[in-house]
C-alpha cells in the first residue's frame, strides 16, 4: 500500500496531523467517562467560578475516598476534576487558601500517555513542596481509588488567570493588579527552576486564585519535567509535545528536544501580555486547529523571520527540523506595535522574555529584578 504521508505537502502534512490529535484527544476523553461512570454522580451544580462555596454544594453526588457528596466540576485531557468539602479540615483566618473545599483530579495511570503521568505530576509537587514557596498549588494527599484510578487531592480555587483576561477581552488587566500577578507567576518559576523543574504547561488557565486579587498558584503539573526524577525523559531527549498552542516557543516548533527551563520563560512573556495589553486576546495566533505551521507563521509576521546568520536565532542551526522549508521574510514589528498602551517597562520586560535564542531569555529570577516588578 502507498504511503498517504508521501502526498501530502508539509504543511498538508502538519494539519493532517493535527486533526488526528483532535480525534485521539477526543476518544481518550471519552474513555475517561466511560471509566468514571460507576461513580454515582448527582446533578451537576452552576459551574461559574465565582459561586463555588461549601454552603452551596449539592445534597447528592459521587463519594470518592473519604470525600462524600462530590461534585463534577471540570474534565482535562487524561482527568476529570471533582469538588468536596474536606470533612476533617479546618479552615485557617491567616491562609490565602481555603483548605475545606477542595478539588479531587481523578486520574487513571494505565491510560495515560507520555508526556501526562499523574504520579509523577504527584512526586514533583512533593519535592516542590519540601523547600516552601508560597505560589505552588500544594498536594494536600493522593490515594488509590477502585477501577485504576489515582486521585490527587488540592485546595479548590475557583479562578484562573484566564477568567480575569477574559473579562477584559481586548484590555489590560487593572493597574493595582497587574504587577502583583506577574510577581507572583515568576516567584513560583523561579522556586521550580531552582529544584530543576520544567513546568512546560504555561497558560492562563494553569495560573489559579482563591480571589480577583491574588495571590496566583501554578497548577496542573501533568505534564512537568524533573532532572531528580526518574520518570522523567532523558534531559536531550525530552518530548516535544508539551505546551498549548500559542504559548509554545519556537525550539519546540522545530524539534529541539534539549530545552530547558527557558521553555517555561517563553510561555510567561506570552501570558505577560496579555495582562498588560492584549487581556483576553492571545500574543500569538496557532489557528482553529492550533497547526504548527499557523503558529510558526504567527510568531514570524509579529517578531520577524529569524535568521541564524544575522546572530537572531543562531541555535536553531542545530535544530533537526529547522531549514526544511523557506518562510516568507516579515520584518519585525515594534513591540509599542504589537502592545499598544502597555508602560515602557512592561514592553522592555515582554521583549527580554520572548526571544527566539533560548539562552538569551530572562530567567525567572531576573524578571523579578525587572523595573516593571521590582
Amino acid at each position: 500500500m502507498a504511503d498517504w504521508k508521501a502526498n501530502l505537502s508539509f504543511s498538508d502534512r502538519l494539519t493532517e496531523t493535527a486533526k488526528m490529535q483532535a480525534e485521539y484527544r477526543e476518544l481518550c476523553a471519552k474513555e475517561i467517562e466511560f471509566l468514571l461512570k460507576s461513580l454515582p454522580t448527582g446533578d451537576l451544580e452552576d459551574r461559574h467560578a465565582h459561586e463555588h462555596v461549601a454552603p452551596n454544594l449539592p445534597t447528592h453526588g459521587a463519594q470518592i475516598g473519604r470525600y462524600i457528596n462530590a461534585q463534577h466540576y471540570n474534565d482535562g485531557l487524561f482527568s476529570e476534576i471533582f469538588k468536596a468539602i474536606d470533612p476533617d479540615a479546618k479552615e485557617t483566618t491567616n491562609s490565602p487558601i481555603p483548605t475545606k473545599l477542595v478539588a479531587l483530579k481523578i486520574t487513571t495511570p494505565e491510560t495515560m500517555h507520555p508526556p501526562h503521568d499523574s504520579r509523577r505530576e504527584a512526586r514533583i509537587l512533593t519535592a516542590a513542596a519540601a523547600s516552601k514557596s508560597a505560589h505552588i498549588i500544594p498536594l494536600l494527599d493522593t490515594f488509590e481509588q477502585a477501577g485504576g484510578h489515582f486521585v490527587l487531592v488540592f485546595p479548590f480555587l475557583p479562578l484562573g488567570l484566564n477568567d480575569l483576561l477574559s473579562s477584559h477581552p481586548k484590555q489590560p488587566l487593572p493597574l493595582s493588579t497587574r504587577k502583583p500577578l506577574l510577581r507572583d507567576l515568576f516567584a513560583g518559576l523561579a522556586h521550580l527552576h531552582r529544584n530543576g523543574i520544567i513546568h512546560r504547561d504555561i497558560k492562563p488557565s494553569n495560573l489559579l486564585l482563591a480571589s480577583p486579587g491574588g495571590p496566583v498558584y501554578l497548577a496542573d503539573f501533568g505534564i512537568a519535567w524533573s532532572a531528580a526524577d526518574p520518570g522523567s525523559e532523558p534531559p536531550e531527549s525530552k518530548i516535544l509535545d508539551v505546551g498549548t498552542t500559542c504559548y509554545r516557543p519556537p525550539e519546540l516548533l522545530f524539534g529541539h528536544q534539549g530545552y530547558s527551563t527557558s521553555l517555561d520563560l517563553w510561555a510567561a512573556g506570552c501570558v505577560a501580555a496579555q495582562v498588560v495589553a492584549l487581556g483576553g486576546g492571545t500574543l500569538f495566533d496557532a489557528g482553529d486547529l492550533g497547526s504548527e505551521l499557523a503558529l510558526i507563521k504567527s510568531v514570524f509576521e509579529t517578531l520577524g523571520t529569524p535568521s541564524t546568520e544575522e546572530d537572531v536565532w543562531p541555535e536553531a542551526e542545530g535544530f533537526p527540523d529547522w531549514g526544511k522549508m523557506e518562510f516568507t521574510r516579515y520584518p519585525g514589528k515594534e513591540w509599542r506595535e504589537i502592545l499598544p498602551g502597555a508602560e515602557p517597562d512592561a514592553l522592555d520586560l515582554v521583549g527580554r522574555l520572548v526571544v527566539f535564542e533560548s539562552g538569551r531569555r530572562l530567567r525567572a529570577e531576573e524578571a523579578l529584578k525587572h523595573p516593571y516588578l521590582s
